[in-house]
């Protein structure tokens, strides 16, 4: 098990015992990687993932706005959500490429250009921008990306999944980068069609945002020798 699913599973035991509950705080980053011995970078991606999900909101600074929020209900739904979530890493990579195409097309194509989510999607374009970032880091930072976009429709189902699904988009897009010809060249093109993408959501645009991002990530599995309809995982 990662370190961050430690984590998760650890959220999920305290809001389930009672521990935490709707509209607490959760302890500060540092106390919980020391109570459960991982790393706060660890920590910052569970609750990564969590915000996804949309069971806490995030604030920054300090005051009262300060800390993680816990903001969803903890019921079945919750638990559900990480179940789907610890589920991902054993699913076909065909297969979740397939529900990929199906969410984000949707997602892209409905989504509000107004959207808070969307100053999150801003945010990952201009750190994927930046120099020196390494494929690991590029592919931790795409997949936020799309998670963010997909958030700007509104549906949290959609949210759900697609934040259940984080971890194996990075995983599967960055095992396929050896075979690439030229990940350097390959990484600039997502650059360009990250950047579209974004640019015709903002200006409300749901038929070229659709087109764009499906092309975008068949373009990535294509080049990769991966075809879209392949049910086994690695292949």
């Amino acid at each position: 098990m990662k370190a961050h699913q430690m984590v998760l599973g650890w959220v999920e035991q305290e809001i389930a015992g009672g521990r935490l509950r709707i509209g607490q705080r959760m302890p500060a980053e540092r106390s919980i990687a020391e109570q459960l011995q991982v790393s706060r970078t660890s920590v910052r991606e569970a609750i990564r993932v969590l915000e996804a999900m949309g069971v806490v909101r995030s604030g920054v600074g300090s005051g009262p706005d300060a800390g993680t929020l816990i903001i969803a209900d903890p019921s079945t739904p919750f638990t559900s959500a990480m179940r789907l979530h610890f589920a991902t890493s054993h699913l076909p990579a065909g297969d979740i490429v397939q529900t990929r195409l199906l969410l984000e097309s949707w997602a892209v194509g409905h989504a509000d250009p107004a959207s808070p989510s969307l100053e999150s999607a801003q945010a990952l374009l201009e750190a994927m921008d930046e120099p020196g970032v390494d494929a690991e880091r590029f592919h931790q930072l795409d997949a936020g990306f799309h998670v963010a976009l997909s958030q700007a429709a509104g549906n949290v189902l959609i949210s759900t999944m697609m934040g259940s699904l984080r971890d194996a988009i990075n995983q599967y897009t960055l095992d396929l980068i050896v075979n690439l010809p030229d990940w350097s060249a390959t990484a600039s093109r997502l650059r360009a069609e990250h950047h579209d993408i974004y640019n015709a959501v903002l200006a409300g645009d749901p038929g070229r945002a659709s087109a764009l991002v499906s092309a975008h990530i068949e373009g990535y599995y294509r080049e990769a020798g991966f075809r879209s309809g392949q049910s086994a995982a690695g292949t």
